[in-house]
């Protein structure tokens, strides 16, 4: 049996201390896209890895929980992730397009809150954006409901095409009280004050966690992270863990530097949670 990684930062051995220790008031969060699936040209090919569901399957139910926290429509990680009805996952959570929306494995409802404003007509006014834009071929639009993305990784030049409409999009968002949200090749519209930070700690505090190990791999994952510190600052044990790497690319620095364990990829974050499912057993 392979042993549990040494975070390198106390308090991320901390919360992982307490994980093992008291597992039955830890929370495992995780992000979808990068985290537990591999990153893909077309968001709608995404799946898990494969070996991500058996081993959340042997590790939640020695967990208080576990929960998908991602910027997809929840509904959309559930279907791709292949998690509605998995032996182990009677209690699963996906809090979904930032926390707005939430699925309840042990009911399989959803709940949604109103859509924000603004999106409709942003939905509307960006394909003539792009084409006065001169945004480049392989440019496109993804519409999630209750946000809007625009990615360029089919681009030729993806980076500088993704550099090109950061400040007409950060102008028409504007426009409409919408923010922008960055991510790898990706430029994410949506309403303001909803993020993965705020719908990971109501979300703790709703189930009585008391330590937490969050996995993410991109821009979108700061603001769980800065809820991890936060909560770690107010004496809740926490490990932040960095997939990065292997299928999903380069680690985003900004991730990597912050996080106490980096992973390669959704299969390292796999192998981690398969040592920390056999620590427990």
């Amino acid at each position: 049996m392979a042993s549990l990684p040494t975070p390198r930062t106390d308090e991320g051995r901390e919360g992982l201390a307490a994980i093992v220790s008291r597992p039955r008031l830890a929370v495992v969060a995780l992000d979808f896209d990068g985290t537990l699936a591999p990153i893909v040209a077309d968001p709608a090919d995404a799946r898990a890895h494969p070996g991500a569901v058996p081993v959340l399957s042997r590790l939640a139910p020695r967990l208080r929980g576990v929960a998908v926290v991602t910027g997809r429509p929840a509904e959309a990680a559930v279907r791709y992730g292949g998690l509605a009805g998995a032996e182990g996952l009677e209690h699963l959570t996906v809090l979904g397009a930032y926390g707005a929306e939430r699925w309840d494995a042990a009911t399989g409802t959803l709940s949604a809150a109103p859509p924000p404003p603004g999106v409709a007509a942003v939905r509307d006014e960006l394909p003539r954006l792009l084409d006065e834009s001169n945004a480049m071929p392989g440019t496109w639009i993804e519409d999630k409901g209750r946000a809007v993305a625009v990615h360029t990784r089919r681009t030729e030049d993806p980076e500088a095409a993704f550099e090109a409409l950061r400040a007409p999009l950060h102008a028409l968002a504007e426009r409409h009280g919408l923010v922008v949200e960055p991510g790898r090749m990706v430029l994410e519209l949506r309403a303001p004050g909803i993020d993965k930070g705020a719908a990971l700690t109501a979300h703790l505090r709703e189930v009585g966690a008391e330590a937490v190990l969050y996995g993410g791999d991109d821009l979108g994952d700061l603001a769980a992270f800065a809820a991890v510190e936060k909560l770690r600052g107010e004496g809740m044990p926490g490990v932040l863990v960095c997939s990065g790497g292997g299928d999903t690319g380069e680690s985003v620095p900004e991730i990597a530097e912050r996080a106490d364990i980096v992973v390669d990829g959704p299969a390292g974050l796999v192998g981690l949670l398969g040592q920390l499912a056999d620590s427990l057993a």
